[in-house]
């Protein structure tokens, strides 16, 4: 059985010249449309979507406008209040980024960083009552006070 993947052309491609004489089809104007620039040789007419596009402001940091110094793939920093720090560990314990992965504040595979920060001070809090020791976590200047206060200490910030 024949498919239309089988069938070859016996002769040649029927074309038509266009232009020529009166005919019904491809006569006078000849596909060309009407009259004006359109009909015309060489016709270019200016984009009118580039011209929406070039009155809309650039949004500065995106594409290609975004300073070089800007990365996006690095992560900000997950905030822990030292308050919160008072009511997650018992006195005298030991406050690395595992020790926030163990208890579920922070995702492991995520690359999260961790930042203690300071107390609240518009809410009344009074801070850290139990002794700390943080090491290799971030710290605010207020949360370091806080915890120092405390009798806790601080050790090997990674930022």
């Amino acid at each position: 059985m024949a498919n239309l993947n089988v069938l070859k052309r016996t002769g040649k491609r029927p074309y038509r010249r266009v232009g020529r004489g009166q005919s019904s089809t491809r006569g006078k104007q000849s596909g060309r449309g009407g009259k004006g620039q359109t009909a015309r040789a060489g016709n270019k007419r200016r984009p009118e979507l580039r011209d929406i596009i070039k009155k809309i402001p650039k949004r500065r940091g995106y594409g290609k406008n975004r300073g070089r110094t800007v990365d996006g793939t690095i992560q900000d920093a997950v905030a822990i209040s030292v308050e919160r720090l008072g009511t997650i560990f018992e006195s005298g314990a030991e406050v690395t980024r595992h020790s926030f992965i163990e208890r579920g504040l922070v995702h492991a595979r995520k690359g999260q960083v961790v930042k203690i920060v300071g107390p609240s001070t518009k809410l009344g809090a009074s801070g850290l009552t139990k002794k700390l020791v943080i090491k290799g976590v971030a710290t605010t200047a207020t949360a370091r006070a806080a915890i120092e206060k405390a009798g806790g200490s601080i050790e090997a910030n990674s930022r």
